[in-house]
């Protein structure tokens, strides 16, 4: 596996992050993708607590999670998205990883055609509206997307030819 904790110099958090890492990358590997299964309980856990569940990545201490909402393109529907996310000044960046699958997550094309949202941190949400990151501010995020969260780049190599995008969440 790629996200040797010596090789990537991230500092996780030992045995809990080799697991969740190592468990990330089974299910990477074989097209299991838990998004739909698990988001419901994720973002009621986060909500009801106002992320004190379901806040943190286990094992990744320095990844922390938002619940991004997004209007459904064809449904309609409003739905919400937990995703590890990196404060960049006033903006709120997320990656649409999609666990390395070669498609971009359903979230992702909900935020292109339905921009005014909101982000939820803890106990506040915020009015946001989102955009595709320019390739120089991808390239100086990724980085850091990577030391929070190594399996991101494993998921890049998975994703590959697709390259993951970075999508910041502006205030508005």
């Amino acid at each position: 596996m790629s996200g040797d904790p010596a090789a990537s110099g991230s500092g996780r958090a030992g045995a809990l992050g080799r697991l969740s890492d190592a468990g990330s990358q089974l299910g990477a590997a074989r097209g299991i993708y838990l998004g739909r299964r698990s988001t419901k309980l994720h973002v009621a856990l986060y909500r009801l607590s106002r992320g004190r569940l379901g806040g943190r990545v286990p094992g990744w201490p320095q990844a922390r999670i938002a619940l991004v909402d997004h209007v459904g393109v064809r449904s309609g529907k409003q739905r919400t998205s937990p995703l590890i996310y990196l404060a960049d000044g006033e903006t709120i960046a997320v990656v649409a990883a999609k666990a390395g699958q070669p498609t971009n997550p359903a979230w992702f094309h909900n935020l292109l055609a339905h921009p005014e949202t909101t982000v939820q941190i803890g106990a506040d949400r915020r009015p946001v509206r989102a955009r595709v990151a320019e390739p120089d501010e991808r390239e100086r995020l990724w980085p850091r997307f990577v030391a929070i969260f190594p399996t991101y780049d494993y998921y890049q190599r998975q994703a590959a030819p697709r390259e993951i995008p970075v999508v910041l969440l502006e205030p508005r």
